[in-house]
C-alpha cells in the first residue's frame, strides 16, 4: 500500500498533473483533516503564471466538493446519534447556525471553524444545494484573494 501511495503521489507531482494535484490537496483540505491547501495553489501558479484561474477554479471545486463530503459525513453522523440516543440534540451553537441556515457555510472558507461548520451543516439537515452554493463561492472568494496576494507578497512575473 505505502509503494502503491508513492507511486500516485509522484505521478501527480509532475507538472502535467499539477491541476490534479491541486483538486486532490484542495479536495482533502476540506475534510476534518488539517491541511492547507492555500501553498500548493501558490506554488503552482508561481511556477505556471498562466494558471492562474485555472488553479484557483480547480481549488474551488476541489475545496467545495471536500466540504460536500464533509456535509454529508455530519449529516450521517446526526443520523447515527438519533438512531442510537432516539433525541435530537440543541446546542447554542447549532441554534445560532439554524438561523442563519445555509448562508452560515459563506464562511466555511475560515480555519479550524470552517471544515466542522460543514459537518454541522449536514447534521442540521441543512438544504445541501444551498450550502454547496455559499460553500463555493465562499472558497472561491478565498482561492483567488489568498492567490493573488501571495503573488503581490511574492512577485514576479505575473500579476492577475
Amino acid at each position: 500500500m505505502e509503494l502503491w501511495l508513492h507511486s500516485l503521489l509522484a505521478a501527480l507531482a509532475l507538472p502535467k498533473f499539477g491541476l490534479s494535484t491541486i483538486f486532490v490537496v484542495a479536495f482533502i483540505g476540506a475534510t476534518l483533516l488539517p491541511m492547507a491547501s492555500e501553498p500548493a495553489v501558490f506554488g503552482l501558479v508561481k511556477l505556471n503564471p498562466e494558471l492562474f484561474w485555472p488553479a484557483v477554479l480547480v481549488a474551488t471545486a476541489g475545496n467545495t466538493l471536500g466540504g460536500a463530503v464533509t456535509w454529508w459525513m455530519g449529516y450521517g453522523a446526526e443520523r447515527a446519534y438519533e438512531l442510537t440516543t432516539h433525541r435530537s440534540p440543541k446546542a447554542q451553537a447549532l441554534r445560532w447556525l439554524e438561523r442563519f441556515g445555509p448562508k452560515a457555510c459563506l464562511v466555511s472558507w475560515l480555519p479550524v471553524v470552517g471544515d466542522p461548520l460543514c459537518a454541522v451543516a449536514g447534521w442540521l439537515k441543512m438544504p445541501f444545494w444551498p450550502c454547496m452554493a455559499y460553500m463555493a463561492v465562499g472558497k472561491f472568494l478565498r482561492y483567488s484573494t489568498a492567490t493573488a496576494a501571495l503573488l503581490w507578497v511574492f512577485p514576479g512575473q505575473f500579476q492577475p
